[in-house]
């Protein structure tokens, strides 16, 4: 009988090393190609801004002054956490019309999936292992499709919402942010944030020693600085 229960262990113990190893596998940490902001560039966005705008300007987002986070909570050792990932690798471009705020157009976001940190190591190669791949899908890219509660006349600040394709991996789905924005023709920045469930995603946390209940829900948040390109 100790015997089959040293061979059980010796099983159990071999097969929670390897979930480790692949759990927290090393994906490539390093972006393949410098990121550049996706330019707003299809017929019906520039036939609209030809139509509608009047005094357009061009934002580039500056990855300087900009960052892109995720925050969820989990257990780790027994223990409530909060854990937040974050990436100054996003980019993306913003056309604003400062005589009719509401006809302004904002192009595709994309942010680098390889560069987000957290404050653990292991953690970090998971989220470029396992959990996002992003040897395969280095990129996470949100294309807006509708734009809610634009100013109709120049304002410094001013809240909206826009909805469009957050693709993650190879998923694709619908999701609306909470946009607060505020700054001059120099210069315009702001916050952006969204919760989504990681199951509409497929991001599944493997079972590993340590860490239990990690949240469904986890929150986007997008920082931006954008200054004239």
């Amino acid at each position: 009988m100790k015997r089959v229960l040293v061979v059980v262990t010796a099983i159990g113990v071999l097969g929670a090393g390897v979930a480790l190893a692949w759990f927290y596998s090393n994906g490539n940490a390093e972006p393949s190609t410098d990121l550049t902001a996706p330019p707003i560039e299809t017929p019906s966005t520039v036939a609209a801004a030809e139509s509608t705008l009047a005094r357009p300007t061009s934002y580039i987002i500056s990855s300087a002054e900009s960052s892109v986070s995720f925050t969820l909570n989990e257990e780790l050792r027994g223990a409530d956490a909060t854990v937040v990932g974050s990436t100054d690798q996003v980019a993306g471009e913003i056309v604003v019309d400062f005589d009719n705020p509401s006809a302004s157009l904002l192009g595709d976001v994309v942010v680098n999936a390889r560069t987000f940190a957290t404050d653990s190591n292991n953690r970090n190669r998971a989220i470029r292992g396992a959990i996002l791949n992003t040897d395969a899908f280095e990129f996470i890219t949100f294309s807006p499709t509708s734009i809610d509660g634009l100013p109709t006349e120049p304002t410094d600040e001013f809240t909206f919402t826009v909805t469009g394709d957050l693709t993650i991996r190879d998923m694709t789905r619908p999701v609306t942010f909470e946009v607060q924005v505020s700054g001059s023709t120099d210069r315009i920045e702001g916050s952006a944030s969204s919760t989504v469930n990681r199951a509409d995603f497929d991001l599944i946390i493997p079972s590993v020693p340590f860490v239990a209940n990690v949240d469904e829900e986890v929150t986007l948040t997008i920082d931006f600085v954008a200054v004239p390109g």
